[in-house]
């Protein structure tokens, strides 16, 4: 099992940017591929982006395409979700994820086993 912890949300105005952070211990990070997904209220759990555990590998879910940059430093065993040019309807909790198998790589929430507690986003129109 891998420990994730989130951080970085928070309130921003519509076209406002922030940056999410999400530290992981109790694995081989460099490892495993990470995964952010996200929640509004009402709604179910979506996917948000992935990247590979070499960092070489990434996608994003067609509402954040051009406008959300994940990211990784192995070295701090850290992924990152820039996001940027945001609109209120990207208001959710957003959430890390790792998967439950190393070397994998996927965008289903199905196969990730570990998850943060989830941050805030709230975006102000």
């Amino acid at each position: 099992q891998v420990q994730l912890v989130e951080s970085g949300g928070g309130l921003v105005q519509a076209g406002g940017s922030l940056r999410l952070s999400c530290a992981a211990s109790g694995r081989t990070f460099s490892s495993y591929a990470m995964g952010w997904f996200r929640q509004a209220p009402g709604k179910e759990r979506e996917f948000v982006a992935a990247i590979s555990w070499s960092g070489r590998r990434t996608d994003y879910s067609d509402s954040v395409k051009g406008r959300f940059t994940i990211s990784r430093d192995n070295a701090k065993n850290t992924v990152y979700l820039q996001m940027n040019s945001l609109k209120p309807e990207d208001t959710a909790v957003y959430y890390c994820a790792a998967p439950t198998f190393a070397l994998s790589y996927s965008y289903n929430q199905a196969d990730f086993g570990s998850w943060g507690q989830g941050t805030q986003v709230t975006v102000s129109s």
